[in-house]
Formats: C-alpha cells, sequence, structure tokens
C-alpha cells in the first residue's frame, strides 16, 4: 500500500475565527514522485498564520476553495502577497480551484484590477463536473446546498477516500459524494434546540446522519463557532453515529489513512 494520506487541521471555527482556531483550513499530504504532495483544502481568515506552523508555504502544491464565503477564502489574500513579494520570488504559480468567478472575487477581495488580479500567482479553474487529476489524488466535488455556490470534496488515492463537506445543508449530494469515505470532515455548525434557516448548516446530528447514510468509517466533525459548545455537538451527533470513530475537530490535530 501507498504512503498513508496526511490530514492535518489548521483552522476549525465556523463562520469566524475563534480565540483557539482561524476559520477553515485543513492541509492534505500524500507522497509521490519522491516527494511530499500537499494540498490546502479552504483557506478561511486566521488560517495563513497557523499553516506555517506546519508547512513553508512555497511546499504548498495546490488550493481547493469549497466556496467564495470569507471563512473559507479570505487568507488567499495573504498568500497572493507572499507568492509575489518573497525575498526569492516571485514564485511559480499554483493551482487554485473553486466555484466559477474564484479569480474575480479574490482580486475584488485585495482590491486589485481584474486584469491582472491575482492571475500571475495562481492559476484559477473552476471545478470541473467530472473527476480529475491533481498529483497522487483523484479529486470529485458536488454541490450542495449553501446560499452561494458551494462544493463538497472528495480526495482519493490507492484506494482511500477523504470527504470534506465544506459548507451546507442537508443535501442528497453530500450523501451520495461520501459513500464509503474513509474519513469524512463535515461541518456542524447548529445545534438542534436552535432555530436556523434551510439550506445553510447542519447540526451535529444531522452531520451524523449523513455519515450513516453514506457508510463513513471516521466522522470528523467541524467548523463550529466559536459561541456553540462543541462538547454538545459532539453530544447531538453520538446520540445517532452509527460508524466506529467520531471526533471534534481541534486544531493541530492529524489524522492518517
Amino acid at each position: 500500500m501507498d504512503a498513508p494520506v496526511k490530514l492535518t487541521i489548521i483552522g476549525m471555527s465556523g463562520s469566524y475565527p475563534g480565540p483557539d482556531s482561524a476559520a477553515s483550513c485543513y492541509l492534505v499530504e500524500q507522497e509521490h514522485d519522491g516527494r511530499v504532495f500537499r494540498i490546502v483544502l479552504d483557506l478561511g481568515n486566521g488560517a495563513l498564520g497557523t499553516l506555517q506552523q506546519h508547512v513553508e508555504l512555497d511546499q504548498v502544491d495546490a488550493v481547493l476553495l469549497s466556496h467564495l464565503h470569507a471563512d473559507h477564502c479570505l487568507d488567499l489574500c495573504g498568500y497572493y502577497v507572499v507568492r509575489k513579494y518573497s525575498a526569492d520570488g516571485p514564485w511559480p504559480r499554483i493551482p487554485v480551484y473553486g466555484p466559477e468567478g474564484v479569480a474575480d472575487r479574490m482580486a475584488r477581495a485585495y482590491d486589485l484590477p481584474l486584469d491582472p488580479g491575482m492571475n500571475e500567482e495562481f492559476e484559477f479553474r473552476g471545478f470541473p463536473a467530472a473527476a480529475f487529476s491533481l498529483g497522487p489524488f483523484t479529486v470529485r466535488t458536488a454541490r450542495v446546498a449553501h446560499p452561494v455556490d458551494a462544493f463538497a470534496i472528495r480526495l482519493e488515492v490507492g484506494g482511500r477516500s477523504l470527504v470534506y463537506s465544506g459548507d451546507t445543508g442537508a443535501c442528497d449530494a453530500l450523501v451520495d459524494l461520501a459513500t464509503g469515505a474513509d474519513l469524512f470532515l463535515c461541518e456542524a455548525s447548529f445545534l438542534e434546540s436552535m432555530t436556523y434557516p434551510p439550506d445553510l448548516h447542519l447540526t451535529g446530528r444531522q452531520a451524523a446522519e449523513h455519515a450513516n447514510r453514506a457508510g463513513v468509517r471516521h466522522l470528523v466533525l467541524t467548523h463550529i463557532p466559536p459561541a456553540l459548545d462543541a462538547k454538545q455537538v459532539f453530544r447531538e451527533a453520538e446520540s445517532v453515529y452509527d460508524g466506529s470513530d467520531l471526533d471534534v475537530a481541534q486544531v493541530g490535530a492529524t489524522y492518517s489513512l
């Protein structure tokens, strides 16, 4: 079997950074062609600083943005500065995948002209409809339920799979994409006792119900807002989860699959 895939939690705070965590960001690493290939899933506000505790910024091979809310993409602005103005730079472009319009969205976020925007630092690509290759990984995505275009992301290599929900309300597309996953990194932003709009986020219980339907081996709850009691989110998920492993994401935690 190939070397294990390593997942590191860089930021897990929901909707905005908290005192103990940046907003959404996850580092995925896998040996490939004699080196380690690294993908960053989302780069929310506050995450760029923490990311540097785990990897040199010139060693990132690609960034995948699940959607374009600030808590999932805004630190790409800081990363643009690093790649453009580094003392040994500018660095070569790397691919940044996201919803259509990601290049213009990020240019506006940094108050840049749309041409060239950040296109000299990043090679922006919309998520294709079909599966595609990225380093050692096969990547598949599914559009999920959120007020803006948002995608769940599945990474597969050597018969193993990691699925990241991004932000989503309850939807069958997430279950389909997560089916049989070894690790399911799933948002859990609400409590059952809360009044919340549809097609926005999941409760811990709903995350577990989606995981049950998908038959995943390991569920990791993430995107928990700082104002929520993470232990309560966990208990609500635990009450219905029938998989073998259940965790709440913690900054710096690592998982191998």
